[in-house]
């Protein structure tokens, strides 16, 4: 990743000069994404790391300051897909081991932020090599276990996302760094990309490895230590990140682990004066509560904390009559069901022009009874469990809701079974009410719901579509019509942070499609960009006066 050094004196041009710090990193390219074929190495890697953490149960402690603490405030890692089967005991934080754990990040920060940036960033250059290599069925298995991912859902996640999230984050970096002011001959102007000052408090979601790794990573890669609180149904799989770090070379102190209740972790970190920055991925709920606590300790803070999240959505897949039928049910097959819906992009809810609903149909629910679902060891399995008895809980009151509901209808699917995994059979609710519950409200698990629209009456639909829902995170559209193509675009240009045209909403890949939406999906601010890394840095203004004045008179006083 590391290139050939360039002029740090870009060019001279119209009596001014263009700085420029050297610049280092090549432009990185995307993780392959390997296809853990019969007989293939990977496989049995995957599949022999597997074996071994299953038959070997681990204690996660606290991480702080690089010591292992251990609070005696236990719960444990299980296996969604078998929850008899314990992976892990972890220790929990309670009031004064978040305290530490900000005082250590405090006390990293100094040396951390003087060291030269292409230290830093090399940290996390060995972590993609370490991860692209020796350390992909470690990260791989341990998020399929603790997870339930499936191999393929593991791997495009918690090795080829998470190595793309540290390799592209350098690159960002390196272009900020060089994006400098125009200077004259008699002063020379630069920006400090200073990080800011305090510490980042890091909390992460239990559906996507790569996003607790790069919440954590993407504010230290600039400078800043952070406090990382990780989701407790994944504390597995980021157990295994804090080592991965370790083993990459990262000091001790600059991410502090802390696993815990949010409230117990979050109400110390909120009130904590040196409090910069807040990355965050989850429930609207939970975020909108982090920025009230940080409004009413707005007064105690020594800055004003940068708040970054993304939270919640309700994704809509929107088919115009000129729609590929077979292209439009496989999107909406793999963007609803891959992962159980646990994606804050899952397609949640579509609309369907009347004249393509029959063949539709005829096409989702053979597509739907194909799909097998169970232990994620089994690799022709092509769902698993949805994470945990909470989330089971939630999403069969909706499934009881809808069963009993007098204008919807299970088309397909509707069952689940907890006896030993948290199983949800993908489903299809087709309703005539546009405003049914299912249509409005963040389900997390596989469910889908359809509403068919008669094809004269499209722009109403899509007004509807856009103000159906709080949310602005992801969205697709299908058509073969160009014009229908750009009006459809025009017409949902705020209702989606990611909009996809003839593809499913899920999948957005680091350099390609930088992720995040609005409305009450989160503040945008796009990770797997430069956009997102700007955010942990404050610049300084530098400017240096070669010749400096010696007068302080001006020629114009030099007569009446």
């Amino acid at each position: 990743m590391v290139g050939g050094s360039k002029s740090s004196i870009r060019a001279y041009k119209e009596g001014s000069w263009l700085f420029n710090t050297t610049t280092c990193v090549e432009i990185p390219k995307n993780e392959k994404v390997l296809n853990y074929g019969p007989g293939s190495p990977e496989r049995r890697a995957v599949k022999a790391t597997m074996n071994t953490m299953m038959a070997s149960p681990i204690e996660i402690p606290l991480i702080i300051g690089g010591k292992e603490i251990r609070t005696g405030k236990t719960a444990t890692c299980v296996m969604p897909h078998d929850h008899g089967h314990v992976l892990a005991t972890f220790h929990m934080a309670e009031a004064e081991h978040v305290q530490a754990a900000i005082k250590s990040a405090m006390e990293a920060k100094r040396d951390w932020e003087d060291t030269p940036w292409e230290h830093r960033m090399s940290v996390f250059l060995k972590a993609a090599e370490l991860l692209s290599g020796s350390w992909r069925p470690v990260l791989n298995a341990a998020t399929m276990l603790g997870q339930s991912k499936t191999v393929y859902q593991a791997e495009i996640d918690s090795a080829c996302e998470l190595t793309d999230f540290f390799r592209f984050n350098c690159y960002y970096a390196s272009e900020i760094y060089g994006e400098q002011p125009a200077s004259s001959r008699d002063a020379r102007n630069s920006l400090d990309y200073r990080p800011l000052e305090g510490f980042v408090f890091a909390v992460t979601p239990f559906n996507f490895t790569a996003i607790a790794g790069n919440l954590a990573s993407a504010p230290a890669l600039v400078g800043n230590t952070v406090v990382w609180k990780p989701a407790s149904s994944a504390v597995y799989s980021a157990y295994y990140l804090m080592q991965l770090y370790k083993a990459a070379g990262l000091p001790d102190g600059v991410i502090n682990f802390v696993p815990g209740v949010g409230k117990t972790v979050g109400d110390v970190v909120m009130a904590s004066p040196d409090l910069a920055g807040v990355h965050f991925t989850g429930s609207t709920a939970t975020f909108r509560s982090l920025w009230s606590m940080a409004g009413n300790n707005l007064h105690n803070y020594k800055s004003y904390p940068r708040l970054v999240g993304e939270t919640g959505g309700k994704d809509f897949v929107f088919a115009h009559p000129s729609a590929d039928v077979q292209s439009l049910g496989v999107a909406l097959v793999r963007g609803a069901f891959e992962y159980q819906g646990q994606k804050c992009s899952a397609a949640s809810r579509a609309y369907i022009p009347a004249s393509l609903w029959p063949r539709l149909k005829e096409t989702l629910v053979e597509m739907v009874s194909e799909i097998k679902m169970g232990d994620v060891s089994d690799f022709t399995n092509f769902m698993g469990a949805v994470i945990d008895k909470s989330s089971f809980g939630n999403i069969e009151n909706y499934l009881d809701y809808t069963a009993k509901a007098q204008d919807a209808e299970i088309i397909c699917g509707g069952k689940s079974d907890s006896s030993i995994g948290f199983f949800v059979q993908p489903t299809v609710v087709l309703t005539k009410n546009p405003h049914f519950k299912t249509m409005e409200e963040e389900i997390f698990g596989p469910v889908l719901t359809v509403y068919v629209y008669e094809d004269s009456k499209i722009d109403d639909t899509l007004r509807l579509c856009d103000t159906t829902s709080p949310y602005g995170l992801t969205g697709a559209i299908f058509a073969q019509d160009r014009l229908a193509i750009a009006k459809m675009e025009r017409a949902l240009r705020h209702s989606a942070g990611n909009f996809y045209i003839n593809d499913k909403p899920t999948g957005a890949v680091v350099g390609q499609q930088p992720f995040g939406g609005a409305r009450a999906s989160g503040t945008n601010d796009k990770a797997g960009s430069k956009l997102n890394l700007l955010r942990w840095v404050s610049p300084r203004t530098v400017k240096e006066t070669f010749s400096p004045a010696v007068d302080y008179r001006y020629s114009h006083m030099l007569e009446k």
